[in-house]
């Protein structure tokens, strides 16, 4: 049996759940401004694949970077981390 490459796997919270089998996740990160030494936070917003339609909005979920499965979907849902309040 042989290995898998290494996957890039992210925590971010749901945005959408509207479509069907499909999340919309918001990833943040904090970098440090060049000029100011600041900390600012960045956000992007990835497609991602639920089959089962388990995670709704607002929860914190892990995913998982996988082969394209759409036009725009590249990433898989893994887990919930922390549901919703």
């Amino acid at each position: 049996m042989t290995e898998r490459n290494h996957r890039k796997v992210r925590e971010g919270v749901v945005v959408s759940d509207k479509m069907d089998k499909t999340l919309v996740v918001r990833i943040d990160r904090t970098v440090r401004h060049p000029l100011y030494d600041k900390f600012v936070t960045r956000s992007k917003k990835v497609h991602v694949h639920d089959a089962v339609g388990e995670a709704k909005e607002g929860d914190l979920v892990r995913i998982m970077e996988t082969r394209p499965l759409s036009k725009t979907k590249r990433w898989r849902y893994l887990e919930t981390v922390r549901k919703a309040q």
